[in-house]
């Protein structure tokens, strides 16, 4: 079984009116690897309320595995205290399916997501701007990052050389400090990093 299914109650951010919905609150992708998609799209998360047809984000506690990259990703609300990772694993929790779905880009274009806050932190310098970052993609003949923003309700991209990658994991592993705390089950996002450059 590679997806952990149960029922729950949930109430229509619309109409208000509750709904007993199944739904997966882990998944494996190497058991199902069709099910990765869905988790990028965020469509495993939409549900449509019976009731009054609006469609509504599931905002309840999931676990993405992957044991292919020896992966786990914990999407809850609320903090969890966990340090009984399998041996080799990168843990990490997350907020929103949004932050879920960034992680898994960064995890499957092969980079490391403190080295990506890095980047964020500096782009953000760089810009001079106070924005949220979002990694999207790796991509183009010379590896750019290509980050996202919200701003006037546009969503804004910006492209990052490969080279600012380069020089904050320089950075990340001159603070040995940053790894260790990124042990078990950890948070990494912008509020973490700013611990470290306080």
């Amino acid at each position: 079984m590679g997806m952990g299914g149960q029922k729950e109650k949930v109430s229509c951010r619309s109409c208000g009116k509750t709904t007993e919905l199944e739904y997966a609150s882990s998944v494996n992708v190497a058991l199902n690897p069709e099910l990765k998609q869905q988790v990028r799209s965020g469509s495993l998360f939409l549900w449509t309320c019976p009731e009054c047809g609006s469609a509504n984000l599931l905002n309840l506690p999931f676990l993405y595995h992957d044991p292919g990259e020896k992966l786990m990703i914990l999407l809850s609300p609320s903090p969890v205290r966990s340090e009984d990772l399998p041996e080799g694993y990168t843990g990490r929790q997350v907020r929103s399916v949004g932050e879920l779905v960034e992680k898994i880009n960064i995890f499957d274009s092969g980079l490391d997501d403190i080295v990506i806050e890095m980047c964020k932190y500096v782009t953000c310098h760089e810009l001079g701007k106070d924005v949220r970052l979002k990694f999207f993609k790796l991509g183009g003949a010379d590896s750019e990052m290509t980050f996202t923003y919200p701003e006037d309700g546009q969503m804004q991209m910006v492209e990052v050389g490969f080279k600012v990658y380069e020089d904050c994991a320089g950075i990340v592993n001159r603070n040995p400090a940053m790894r260790q705390a990124a042990a078990g089950l950890s948070e990494i996002n912008q509020d973490w990093l700013s611990r470290f450059f306080a």
